[in-house]
């Protein structure tokens, strides 16, 4: 027969084992780690915007437009007719027929276009009054650079300044006093950059001054512009008053 001290000896192991097990059945699960920033937004993309202007909107057969465009948060940018052009810039064309110039600007958020349309009539080009086509009309070259002074421009930047309206309205005051003189704008750039960035930053820097000078009254057809980039510098050192003075818009007369 099994003593009682040997029945406790005997259950006491068990007794044990089982309350282990009870204890570790009432531990629940840990909740598994939620992904770090699981819940962050979304990151969000601007939606790109696009304007297109053209001066003058009406032209005759034959003269020229020059078209302006600004756009933000665009990679690329395109004109029906014209292709690929930068995100922002200015271009000359003169357009056979009536032409509605389409602009599409592409980005990370998205796509936007913009429109302007241009009008040619076609007709006899009037011809000038009586008394204004001879070399008398023109004034002479010291004149001329008396009253039509260059257009300087900030770096990177072909926007016209503020301090140079003064000059652009003075100057649109000659020649309209002046319907014989033509003048040719040349398009200057600082050393700064490759020959071809600048030959394109030098013709949008000579066709906003050309739409300062048609704003102000002077017939678009008496104004053509060039490109010169930074291949003819009018100072050589290396610092910023020489530069800005290669930035420049420079009025010559055309004959």
């Amino acid at each position: 027969m099994i003593s009682i001290e040997t029945k406790r000896q005997l259950t006491l192991p068990l007794a044990i084992a089982m309350a282990l097990l009870s204890i570790t059945g009432c531990h629940k699960k840990s909740a598994p780690l939620q992904p770090q920033n699981a819940n962050a937004p979304a990151a969000t993309t601007t939606a790109p915007t696009a304007t297109i202007t053209a001066d003058p909107l009406v032209i005759e057969l034959g003269q020229s437009v020059v078209l302006n465009w600004r756009t933000t948060d665009a990679t690329a940018v395109s004109i029906d007719g014209i292709g690929q052009v930068n995100v922002n810039g200015t271009q000359t064309v003169s357009p056979s027929n009536s032409t509605n110039f389409h602009l599409v600007a592409r980005g990370d958020g998205g796509t936007t276009d913009a429109n302007v349309r241009v009008t040619v009539r076609v007709g006899t080009v009037p011809t000038a009054p009586a008394g204004t086509g001879g070399d008398g009309d023109m004034g002479s070259d010291a004149e001329f650079h008396a009253n039509v002074q260059d257009v300087f421009f900030d770096y990177d930047s072909f926007d016209v300044r503020p301090d140079a309206q003064a000059s652009v309205e003075a100057a649109a005051r000659y020649l309209n006093a002046h319907p014989a003189t033509k003048v040719t704008v040349g398009g200057y750039c600082d050393e700064r950059g490759s020959a071809e960035y600048n030959l394109t930053l030098g013709e949008n820097r000579a066709n906003a001054a050309k739409t300062a000078l048609v704003s102000a009254g002077v017939a678009a057809t008496r104004v053509r512009t060039i490109s010169y980039g930074k291949e003819r510098q009018f100072c050589s050192e290396e610092d910023e008053s020489c530069y800005q003075q290669n930035r420049r818009a420079q009025f010559q007369l055309d004959r």
